[in-house]
C-alpha cells in the first residue's frame, strides 16, 4: 500500500472530525448561553451542572455543522473559503461524515434529556431538525431570506440552556435568543458582500446577489439598529442592570457606525471589517451581560461571606 492510499493515523483522523464540526462557531455559540444562568432569578447552579449543559449544547450543535458540512460538500467544494474543508478536499469520506452527524445527534439528544428531561432534548433536537433540513436543504439553496429565517438555529443555545437548567424558558433565554437571530443577518451578509462571487458559483441566492450590495448594506443598518434597541431590554426589564444596559448600548452604536461606513464606502473589504466587528460585538454584549452578574451578584455575595 503507497502512501497515497494509506489510511490516515487515529489522531490525524479524529482531528478532520473535530474540524467537521467548526469548533470555533461552537466556541462562540455556547458563549451566547453563559448568561443566562445567571438571570431570570435562577440560583447559581454548580460549575458541574453548567459543564453539562454546555457539553450536552456543543454536541447538538457538532451535529448541526458535520451534517451540514455533509450535505454542502459539493458546493463547498466550488468556494475558495470552504474549498479545503475536509469534505471537500476528500480528506474525509462522505460516509464517516453522515455517520458521525448522525451518532453526534443521537448522543446530543440522550445527554440533554438525561441531564434536563424531555424539554432541552426536544429543543436541541429540533435546532439541529432546522439548522439541517430546513435552513440547508430548504432555504439557503432557495431564497436570499436564508439566514434571516435560518439564524434562528444558531441562537438556540441560550433556550436549550434554561430548558435542561430549569425544565422552561423564560423572558431571560428568549432576549438572548432575540439579540444573537438579529444580530445573524448583519453578521452574515457583510461576509456575503465580501464573498459574493464564490456565493454565486455555488448558487446560493445570497441578499448581495439578488438585491444589490446597497439594498443589503441598508437591511444589514436596519437590523443593527432594532439589535441596539432589543440588546438593551434585559436592563430595561429588570433582569440585568445598567451597567450591562450601557455598554450594550455602545457596543450596538459602535455596531452601527460600521454598517454606516462600509455604506458609504462601497467597498467589499470594509463589509469584511464589518464581519470582523460582528463578531467582535457578540463577544462584548455577552461578556457585559457576565460582567453585570459578577459586579451585582457574585462580589455582594463574596463580600457577605
Amino acid at each position: 500500500m503507497n502512501a497515497a492510499t494509506a489510511p490516515l493515523p487515529l489522531s490525524a483522523q479524529l482531528r478532520l472530525w473535530w474540524e467537521m464540526t467548526r469548533p470555533r462557531v461552537l466556541l462562540l455559540v455556547l458563549f451566547t448561553g453563559l448568561p443566562v444562568f445567571g438571570m431570570a432569578g435562577h440560583a447559581l447552579p454548580s460549575l458541574g451542572k453548567m459543564a453539562a449543559v454546555l457539553f450536552g449544547t456543543a454536541l447538538a450543535g457538532a451535529a448541526s455543522s458535520t451534517l451540514n458540512a455533509w450535505l454542502e460538500r459539493d458546493t463547498d467544494a466550488r468556494m475558495a473559503r470552504t474549498r479545503n474543508r475536509p469534505l471537500p478536499a476528500a480528506s474525509v469520506q462522505p460516509q464517516q461524515a453522515a455517520v458521525l452527524g448522525l451518532a453526534l445527534t443521537v448522543i446530543s439528544t440522550a445527554f440533554l434529556w438525561w441531564i434536563g428531561g424531555p424539554f432541552p432534548a426536544a429543543v436541541g433536537l429540533g435546532t439541529i431538525a432546522f439548522y439541517v433540513v430546513v435552513y440547508t436543504l430548504w432555504l439557503k439553496p432557495r431564497t436570499p431570506q436564508n439566514i434571516v429565517i435560518g439564524g434562528a438555529a444558531g441562537a438556540t443555545t441560550p433556550l436549550i440552556a434554561e430548558a435542561a437548567l430549569s425544565g422552561h424558558v423564560t423572558w431571560a433565554s428568549l432576549l438572548l435568543f432575540a439579540i444573537v437571530f438579529l444580530w445573524t443577518p448583519p453578521h452574515f451578509w457583510a461576509i456575503a458582500i465580501f464573498r459574493k462571487e464564490e456565493y454565486a458559483s455555488a448558487g446560493f441566492p445570497m441578499m448581495p446577489n439578488v438585491v444589490g450590495d446597497a439594498s443589503t448594506r441598508r437591511q444589514s443598518l436596519a437590523y443593527a439598529i432594532l439589535l441596539t434597541v432589543v440588546s438593551i431590554l434585559p436592563a430595561a426589564l429588570g433582569l440585568l442592570t445598567w451597567l450591562y444596559g450601557g455598554l450594550a448600548l455602545a457596543a450596538g452604536v459602535w455596531f452601527s457606525v460600521w454598517v454606516v461606513r462600509s455604506m458609504r464606502a462601497d467597498d467589499p473589504k470594509v463589509d469584511y471589517q464589518v464581519f470582523r466587528v460582528s463578531i467582535v460585538y457578540l463577544f462584548i454584549v455577552f461578556g457585559a451581560m457576565l460582567v453585570d452578574q459578577a459586579w451585582n451578584r457574585l462580589l455582594p455575595a463574596l463580600a457577605a461571606g
